[in-house]
């Protein structure tokens, strides 16, 4: 019991001091591995953020031989670092797009500490790095936000409108819609915070969340993925941001834990026939959770 007091008081002082900030992001230091790990090629890039800060990133280039297809902005999940969010793009080297990965200030090897707004920074050193360098010049641009990396991308591509004339789609896993109602919901599932739900996710600021600014997505095709298994981000938050965005989108319901979808080769093939041809595809599907059970064509 006391021990469950302790935790109940250290929860309140991070929503108090930290605000949003405090329960967004939960950067881990160090890299365990690398790319090698996992028999890709790779390089380390350096970043700096427009206040300095200096950033962490790794390139993963298209397999030698493999003809270039594109280039993918990854933005990660709010938990650990780059090695523990590579399984979400690993293969798509071997499918010839080549990825730039970036850690988030805090993260990894990325230096200051993480939080909003700041990390808008990041992300726009993340573009203006794509815009000079030379391999990425002449391809398709791309970008895939997992978890909390899509409600970032969502936030900063609406205040950025500029840069949605460069891409070729936004894909989105696993996204929050609102933080403050899955603050709510992670409040929700343990007897200790149940009845303090609505007080302590109140204290987080809801305004930079994706379902705000996703309609503002206009023009650039959207895919939407979400797993009706989802007990970290419920499903809800992939429909209602499907809902609030603007035509060309799609929404995919898969199934597996949060952000898992990639483990699984039908949702891989899914998001290769998005990035080949995005209008076609959002065209043809629909957005039905019953398609969750089914491969995509």
């Amino acid at each position: 019991m006391a021990s469950s007091l302790r935790s109940l008081l250290l929860l309140l002082a991070s929503l108090w001091l930290g605000g949003c900030s405090g329960l967004l992001f939960y950067p881990e230091p160090g890299l365990p591995i690398t790319p090698e790990r996992a028999g890709l090629e790779y390089r380390d890039i350096e970043l700096r953020a427009a206040d300095g800060t200096r950033l962490h990133a790794w390139w993963l280039p298209a397999k030698a031989g493999v003809k270039i297809k594109g280039t993918v902005l990854h933005l990660h999940g709010n938990g650990g670092n780059l090695a523990w969010h590579l399984g979400g793009v690993h293969w798509l080297p071997e499918q010839g797009y080549q990825v730039l990965m970036l850690d988030y200030r805090g993260y990894g090897l990325s230096a200051g500490k993480p939080r909003l707004p700041d990390v808008y920074q990041d992300i726009d050193a993340a573009f203006v790095w794509l815009d000079q360098a030379s391999q990425v010049q002449g391809t398709p641009l791309f970008v895939l936000g997992q978890s909390l990396g899509g409600a970032l991308a969502v936030h900063y591509l609406a205040q950025h409108p500029e840069r949605l004339s460069t891409l070729q789609t936004v894909a989105l896993d696993g996204v929050p819609a609102s933080y403050r109602d899955v603050a709510q919901h992670a409040l929700s599932t343990s007897w200790l915070t149940w009845p303090l739900q609505v007080p302590l996710s109140w204290l987080v600021p809801d305004g930079d969340s994706a379902i705000h600014s996703v309609e503002q997505l206009e023009g650039v095709p959207l895919l939407i993925y979400h797993s009706i298994d989802d007990t970290i981000v419920p499903l809800s938050n992939g429909q209602r941001l499907y809902q609030a965005a603007r035509p060309p989108r799609a929404f995919q319901a898969t199934r597996g834990p949060h952000v898992q979808t990639f483990a699984e080769p039908a949702w891989r093939q899914s998001l290769l026939a998005f990035f080949s041809a995005p209008q076609a595809f959002v065209e043809r599907q629909a957005p039905t959770i019953e398609s969750a059970t089914e491969s995509p064509q």
